[in-house]
């Protein structure tokens, strides 16, 4: 995997052309700009130094230790590309140097140091951001949109990325409990509850909300004033977690509630198919019903809450699978029909309702691949294609099109998704330079931008919260706390991006005409794109293996050998000292037990136990980490 990264790499490097001819000198000329938190180890790396010609060498320095570089390159199309750099448990920071541009911001090289920095921020962001503590007496006519979310509705799905979030990286997010204190269950376990209760009370509630900028409706209907169906999505996602890891924290008569309904309402609601033209908006930059809107009906909406119920049903002696399977799937091939990679409505358009549609269509892969309709590699494959044209440049950013870079007028945030998506798919399909892109679109949301600087404001509020990225010297240089959603003192908010003025590099662009990065304003939204990007990143780093007393790989045992079981998992999160995990155990039909597994060392980033299987032959022992399709899984037989 790592040569074929770094291939891609070098690959893509000789490629992206930028919007001037490849190798003169830029009037305009910046030092190097990286990641300024840094990069994940054995994943793609790279920097832009604007206006430095090909063939320019550069230098990655550790900070404060003057003498030989650990490593060197040459700067080809304005980027430098060190994937090949992978210091082993170093915790100093590091420089990109350029003669005759200058150093770069200091950055980390860290094993899952995205995931280090980001995971518990990303649910934080959503405790804090909640218009009451209440679910059931919310308040909704004071809280813009009416929640669960300020200034979001039930289409900001809070509970299916935060089910997703804690079935990708669970023994992490075991570890805290310190928001919600309760020693008995982890935070975001607690938030996902609450959402679900939430959901629940508001499953027919249509009354009065604080602002909000559209209606809910088809155009032939009477209009809504809250979007009640998709409190049915989040209990879906619920509903499947039930059966995977909150059975020890969700009551069954209350499990059976959310169940019920979503039985009795589901067709009622149009939860059993793709939602168009619903949303009515003010809003100037999708006005009036648009086919798919973010803020009530996205295409994949559809693939995910089937699933989950499908998921669901699947556990009931009087279930359903079959049923909302083929609802599943006639979602999924309304999407290989349809979706248009050409119609911006259908791409960025939706801004930050985006990242669903190729999402939905991966956890199809995920979750029932033997079941997944005829065409969704194919579609999957096909959007691949498109991002990595549409990539193609040295920022390696999303254009809208030849002429365009970003929207003229309005922040982006939506695409901090696309690495989401863009891991959620190459993992799939085996596509390790996908799977790099994946990273150069994190590495913009920490400042590897024109504005060199990460997408959050870097309050003084959020730092005295505990509720900043470490690592970022500078944030967003903006930010509205006191908007919609009431922001300034929320974690983990990201507040802005570039606008198209300030491609292909243009950090002092003209504030009278155009209100350049100063176009700035968080929302509930917007971060559950980020959340998912932090959701999927592990699909294509996290690993299981057993192994014998010689450290080989086995797939058989004899009762009575010791064997070493092994995870590599985003669980590393103090470089100092040895941590603690759990992967489950099964053996034969016995219901699955947690096993601690220890790290092998500070900064190590591999957990272990020993095993010694004491069954009869023939017997299978299955070892697991995840749920919901983000298993990693390892089984062996008895000799």
């Amino acid at each position: 995997m790592k040569n074929k990264i770094l291939l891609f790499c070098l690959l893509t490097l000789s490629h992206c052309l930028p919007n001037i001819v490849s190798g003169q000198q830029a009037k305009v000329t910046s030092p190097p700009i990286v990641n300024q938190a840094g990069y994940n180890l054995d994943e793609a790396k790279r920097f832009v130094c604007y206006g430095a010609p090909n063939g320019t060498a550069f230098e990655v320095l550790p900070v404060g230790s003057p003498g030989k570089a650990p490593f060197k390159g040459k700067i080809v199309d304005f980027a430098g590309d060190f994937t090949a750099f992978n210091p082993e448990a170093v915790t100093g920071e590091f420089i990109i140097r350029v003669p005759g541009f200058g150093d770069s911001k200091p950055f980390w090289i860290a094993d899952h140091l995205m995931e280090k920095l980001s995971s518990q921020l990303a649910y934080q962001f959503f405790i804090d951001v909640r218009g009451s503590e209440d679910p059931v007496y919310s308040d909704e006519q004071h809280v813009a949109g009416g929640g669960p979310s300020r200034d979001g509705g039930a289409y900001t799905l809070e509970a299916v990325y935060e089910t997703l979030l804690y079935a990708s990286n669970p023994a992490l997010f075991d570890r805290w409990h310190e928001d919600f204190d309760d020693a008995a269950v982890p935070d975001l376990i607690k938030l996902i509850l609450w959402h679900a209760e939430f959901a629940y009370q508001h499953r027919d509630y249509n009354g009065p909300t604080a602002h909000r900028p559209y209606d809910i409706g088809h155009p032939d209907q009477q209009l809504q004033r809250y979007d009640y169906q998709n409190t049915l999505d989040q209990l879906a996602a619920v509903c499947a977690a039930y059966h995977s890891f909150l059975k020890p924290y969700l009551d069954e008569a209350k499990y059976q509630r959310y169940r019920q309904a979503c039985l009795q309402h589901w067709e009622a609601y149009e939860r059993d198919r793709v939602v168009r033209y619903w949303v009515k908006s003010q809003k100037w930059i999708d006005v009036g019903w648009q086919e798919f809107n973010e803020m009530g009906n996205v295409f994949g909406q559809a693939v995910f809450r089937n699933l989950f119920m499908y998921l669901c049903e699947k556990n009931e002696a009087d279930g359903q699978p079959e049923k909302f399977l083929a609802y599943a799937r006639e979602a999924a091939q309304d999407i290989i029909q349809n979706w248009d990679f050409n119609n911006p409505r259908h791409m960025w358009w939706i801004r930050n309702g985006e990242h669903i549609t190729p999402q939905a269509l991966a956890f199809f892969l995920m979750v029932a691949p033997e079941s997944a309709p005829y065409g969704i590699r194919e579609k999957l494959a096909a959007w691949t294609e498109h991002m990595k044209a549409k990539t193609n440049n040295f920022w390696q950013y999303r254009k809208h099109s030849d002429t365009e870079w970003a929207h003229p007028k309005t922040k982006e945030l939506g695409n901090t998704g696309l690495g989401g998506s863009m891991f959620a798919v190459a993992h799939l399909l085996d596509d390790p330079q996908l799977r790099a892109l994946g990273w150069s679109q994190v590495n913009q949301v920490f400042g590897l931008n024109p504005a060199q600087a990460h997408y959050s404001n870097k309050s003084q509020e959020r730092l005295d919260l505990n509720g900043y990225w470490a690592g970022i010297e500078t944030g967003w240089p903006d930010a509205h706390p006191n908007g919609a959603g009431k922001l300034g003192l929320v974690r983990g908010t990201l507040d802005g991006t570039p606008l198209d003025n300030m491609f292909p590099y243009n950090p002092e662009p003209d504030k009278d005409e155009v209100i350049s990065y100063y176009a700035t304003e968080g929302w509930a939204v917007t971060n559950r794109a980020w959340m998912s990007s932090v959701v999927f990143s592990t699909l294509g780093s996290h690993q299981l293996r057993v192994l014998n007393k010689d450290g080989q790989e086995v797939n058989e045992v004899v009762t009575g050998d010791v064997v070493t079981i092994e995870l590599k998992a985003a669980l590393n999160q103090n470089w100092n000292a040895a941590e603690e995990g759990w992967v489950l155990i099964q053996s034969g039909q016995e219901a699955p037990q947690p096993i601690k597994v220890t790290e092998t060392g500070p900064n190590t980033g591999i957990f272990t136990a020993k095993y010694t299987p004491d069954l009869p032959p023939k017997t299978v022992v299955r070892i697991s980490y995840g749920y919901l399709g983000f298993e990693k899984v390892k089984e062996f037989t008895i000799k």
